[in-house]
């Protein structure tokens, strides 16, 4: 069951709020005191947070910086502020949906909904800057161009990905491709990796897999003075 917090002073919204989600199957906390809302929000590990920017002693848009600054939660602003600036302001400090009271029900559903199929998506890719990985099909996505790796190079651009620009030893390759460390014939290692960097290459990456003799291997952005 998916958690979403509410963030909202007016007692008869809030209760309304909540009706409305845990209805349509969510289950809900209410946060009633702000001063340290963004940190009980983040305590509370929601899926989800409806968020009011009218609030007492602190802003909402005070909350969804703090937020912002610790954690990616979905954040839904649902307010009564119409202001073009209101909604750009708080888009601009992290905010995914934007909202003015009052909105119907189906709609506030439908806009939930969304957000959290989103980040459902989310969670199914490894990204850096200009490269995305599909972790289900291990679809490389370079720049427009896309390849689809064998399983067992999808396997290590994961881990790469993972830990762009640290090391990535050899042990922790082969738990990855071969669920241990024992026994593990190193060739079969090198002639994916090999294949792997080719597959790179022909995707005119700005990234380079590095070896580090003796240790691993390391995903590093390519220097403009530096060959591919």
């Amino acid at each position: 069951m998916k958690k979403i917090v509410i963030v909202e002073d007016e007692i008869f919204m809030r209760e309304e709020l909540q009706y409305i989600l845990e209805k349509a199957g969510y289950d809900v906390l209410c946060v009633n005191e702000f001063s340290n809302a963004a940190d009980e929000i983040i305590a509370s590990s929601p899926d989800l947070l409806l968020l009011d920017l009218n609030l007492p002693n602190i802003s909402g848009f005070e909350i969804c910086k703090q937020i912002r600054g610790k954690s990616n939660i979905p954040i839904l602003v649902l307010t009564g502020r119409d202001a073009m600036k209101d909604e750009l302001h708080a888009l601009d400090i992290g905010a995914d949906e934007y909202l003015n009271k009052p909105c119907r029900s189906e709609r506030l559903l439908a806009r939930i909904n969304n957000l959290l199929r989103r980040l459902e998506d989310r969670k199914n890719y490894l990204e850096i800057k200009g490269i995305s990985l599909d972790l289900q099909t291990y679809t490389i996505n370079v720049k427009g161009k896309a390849a689809v790796l064998p399983e067992n190079q999808g396997k290590i651009m994961e881990l790469l990905l993972e830990n762009c620009g640290r090391l990535v030893t050899k042990d922790m390759l082969f738990k990855k491709l071969w669920g241990t460390t024992e026994y593990v014939d190193e060739n079969a290692l090198h002639v994916n990796m090999t294949r792997l960097k080719k597959s790179l290459n022909n995707l005119d990456t700005d990234y380079k897999i590095n070896t580090v003799r003796g240790k691993g291997y390391c995903l590093e952005p390519v220097r403009k003075n530096e060959d591919n």
